[in-house]
């Protein structure tokens, strides 16, 4: 639990629910801000209203994990090192030093709240495109779809006063290395010695500009999208019609279910999270669905969306159906926000912008950069626990990890910097169903139920490559998943031993079913240890030569 005293402002709770496992102690304690949904999946009010803090405080006291973050008081912030404990240039840039994050969202307020924590007193300024404080966008989905809380309410909570200049509502345009400058469009530049990147995605649009401007077709990233799209299914729409089937996709067809709107699924793939958690369990995802009332289209595109003065009426469909809808979400993934990053001489594109483990930004000579560093969902970079891959990730828990160690790094002398070798984990609730993993599933060739049972919607699922452990799912059994996680991190052998499995259904290894991918050419099996981010570390076991496709 993380603090702030602030009591001019409203309270404000978020759960790392990648860590909750579902004990419901806050549930119990403070009922109205925490229910459970299902057996193990935590709903939460993001604002409670101040005469509920004593508590919402018990709560997160009590929670076993200590998934609660809470704003209300200040940590204490550790002085800048005596002279002498680190080098002279060290001391000065956590002293004085000059740092700018560019992007004023998850990544980089907790890279801002990090970098107070171990001690830098420099000066310290946040860019952001939105004119919003940083702010949780899971809740947009789910919370503020339902009517629990409003956008508005969705503010992150601060573990401790980052004293910094906010730049709000004005983007960054231009990052001149040369001079170590950001240029902002209001024309001011902005000087550094290091300079953090988080700039993250926007949601990818609907690719026909006219058909995308129709009232009722909407995209879902910012709090205005979701205000918007709120105010649509309150209308009581005739259908909604969603269009991609991944996460954002599915969650979007479970709270039309919740709201008693009928809901039309129209994707390109064969099953719902192909991409994500491959065929297998897209055909799991595919079942529930459809066992829900939802209208899925599978190996279907939307042709064209119609609209009548303006406002949205119908949508042509590859199968040769028309539906009459009156909201179209376009859920067709997002575009890392890196466009104002050309020219700049680093190794950026449409897949973010390369780092090292230590976070560090690659420039496009393939050097690394030392005042150059980059955290969140723009960030691809290198993981040994998959073959030392570019992995790029969109998980809220990610952010976190990514942007404390770059801001550990950021002021800190070469001996002292971290890898960044958290294990990926991610959670959506779709269809009262809990849904977690952990590791890299779609680098997977196979994959295998170890426990529970997929009948009763209770089970865990692991997925190899190569004969290691690379991936687990969960279905209502999150609590079982750190155990995986350990897993992973051993690089242990796949598919699980006798000893090791619990699952009513066949445990035999099957096809994970992903899209076809081509891979490195080499293996390399890694062993990860140590449990605090400056402890963890990574051993490489061997290398060998791989099949390039599969």
């Amino acid at each position: 639990m993380w603090v702030n005293l602030r009591k001019e402002d409203a309270m404000r709770v978020v759960v790392d629910l990648t860590r909750c496992q579902g004990y419901a102690q806050c549930a119990f304690l403070a009922p109205e801000v925490f229910h459970m949904v299902g057996d193990e999946a935590l709903m939460f009010d993001p604002a409670p209203d101040d005469s509920l803090r004593k508590q919402v405080l018990r709560a997160a006291a009590a929670c076993p994990v200590q998934a609660l973050q809470v704003d209300m008081s200040i940590s204490p912030r550790r002085e800048a090192p005596p002279a002498g404990t680190a080098s002279p240039k060290t001391e000065e840039l956590k002293r004085n030093g000059r740092i700018v994050i560019v992007g004023a969202s998850l990544a980089g307020l907790r890279a801002a709240e990090m970098l107070r924590s171990e001690g830098f007193t420099g000066t310290l300024t946040m860019v952001g495109d939105e004119p919003h404080d940083p702010y949780d966008r899971p809740p947009l989905s789910k919370q503020v779809q339902t009517g629990w809380v409003t956008s508005a309410d969705t503010a992150l909570p601060r573990r401790c006063d980052v004293d910094a200049e906010w730049r709000l509502g004005t983007a960054a345009t231009g990052l001149d290395r040369q001079r170590n400058v950001v240029q902002l469009a209001d024309g001011a530049e902005l000087e550094f010695d290091r300079v953090l990147i988080s700039t993250g995605v926007r949601a990818r649009p609907w690719p026909v500009a006219h058909e995308a401007e129709l009232d009722g077709v909407f995209t879902l990233r910012t709090r205005e999208d979701a205000a918007g799209l709120r105010e649509k299914l309150m209308a009581k729409p005739r259908r909604v019609l969603v269009i991609g089937a991944g996460f954002t996709g599915s969650e979007m067809a479970s709270v039309c279910v919740e709201l008693g709107v009928p809901v039309t699924v129209a994707q390109s793939g064969p099953v719902p999270l192909y991409g994500a958690l491959g065929a297998v369990i897209g055909r799991i995802s595919a079942e529930i669905m459809r066992e829900r009332g939802v209208d899925l289209r599978n190996d279907t595109r939307v042709t064209s969306l119609e609209g009548d003065g303006g406002r949205l009426r119908r949508a042509h469909l590859s199968d040769g159906t028309v539906l009459d809808v009156d909201v179209a979400v376009v859920a067709l993934g997002g575009i890392r926000n890196v466009e104002w990053l050309q020219g700049s001489g680093l190794a950026v594109g449409e897949w973010g912008l390369a780092c090292d483990t230590g976070c560090r930004a690659f420039d496009a000579n393939a050097l690394v950069t030392d005042d150059v560093f980059v955290a969140g969902d723009v960030a691809r970079q290198r993981q040994p626990m998959f073959n030392y891959q570019y992995v790029t990730l969109e998980h809220w828990s990610n952010s976190v990890t990514q942007a404390e160690v770059a801001a550990h790094n950021m002021i800190s002398a070469e001996s002292d910097r971290w890898p960044h070798l958290a294990v990926p984990a991610f959670w959506s609730l779709q269809f009262g169903n809990n849904i977690k993993s952990v590791g890299a599933p779609p680098i997977a060739d196979q994959i295998a139920v170890t426990q529970g049972s997929v009948a009763d919607r209770r089970f865990i699922a692991a997925y190899g490559y190569h004969g290691r452990v690379v991936g687990a799912v969960s279905f209502n059994l999150g609590r079982r998943l750190d155990y995986y996680a350990g897993l992973i991190e051993q690089a242990a052998p796949f598919p699980l031993g006798p000893e090791l499995t619990n699952s009513a259904d066949d445990p035999s290894a099957v096809p994970a079913e992903f899209p076809e991918r081509t891979f490195p050419g080499y293996d390399a099996t890694v062993v990860v240890t140590g449990q605090d981010p400056s402890e963890r570390r990574a051993t490489l076991v061997h290398a060998t030569l791989a099949r390039r496709n599969r």
